[in-house]
């Protein structure tokens, strides 16, 4: 659990803010998980990860002081932009990130949920399914989505994915997904805060790509 645990996110102030350095520190390391997934098929998701996650900090980078938390950056875009607010900066980046990590999230959920193809217990395509249908089904158009369901056919042995996450490393599968548990306390709040900002500000856009 390596690639999840070394890189915890950080436990939510009483505020709910999410801190925009320790954010990028932490979510910079999650673009391999993708490849953890076995299939070139999610190559397009890791970058589409990693470009939001260059394009957020590029921002903050510019005025750390101003851009203490991700909501100050919402904020100072959204007067900066005007009515091309959200559709840009770093606004439109976060949109689409939040978007890969609710799928990283929802994933790791359904597994440590225990949730499985009765008639083929050790693969995680009903995981990796569930986490597709949630997070971006609805913002792919027809294409996208055939490709995805390819992707999800190819996903790999639970096994197999467990040992990757792991860097590789035999490990038993309890310990394993005990250590998923811990890492989706602060994960999932941060998620959930940041699509909780989105509604409040009314920065979310539905069309399809």
């Amino acid at each position: 659990m390596a690639l999840l645990l070394d890189h915890q996110f950080r436990q939510l102030p009483a505020d709910r803010q999410v801190e925009s350095r320790p954010f990028l520190e932490s979510v910079s390391y999650l673009p391999p998980f993708f490849d953890c997934l076995g299939s070139t098929v999610f190559a397009p998701i890791k970058a589409d990860v990693a470009g939001n996650i260059t394009k957020i900090k590029a921002v903050f980078d510019s005025n750390p002081g101003r851009y203490k938390t991700l909501q100050q950056i919402l904020e100072a875009e959204k007067e900066m932009h005007g009515s091309e607010w959200p559709k840009v900066g770093a606004t439109h980046a976060l949109m689409w990130l939040k978007r890969g990590l609710r799928f990283i999230q929802v994933l790791l959920q359904s597994l440590v949920d225990g949730e499985k193809d009765e008639n083929n217990p050790n693969l995680i395509r009903v995981n990796a399914t569930k986490a597709y249908e949630l997070a971006l089904k609805k913002y792919h158009g027809w294409l996208i989505q055939n490709l995805f369901k390819a992707a999800l056919f190819a996903a790999p042995y639970r096994s197999e994915f467990l040992k990757a996450l792991s860097k590789g490393r035999e490990v038993k599968e309890e310990d394993c997904l005990e250590k998923i548990r811990q890492f989706l306390v602060n994960f999932t709040a941060t998620v959930d805060a940041i699509y909780e900002m989105y509604s409040k500000m009314n920065a979310e856009l539905d069309y399809k790509v």
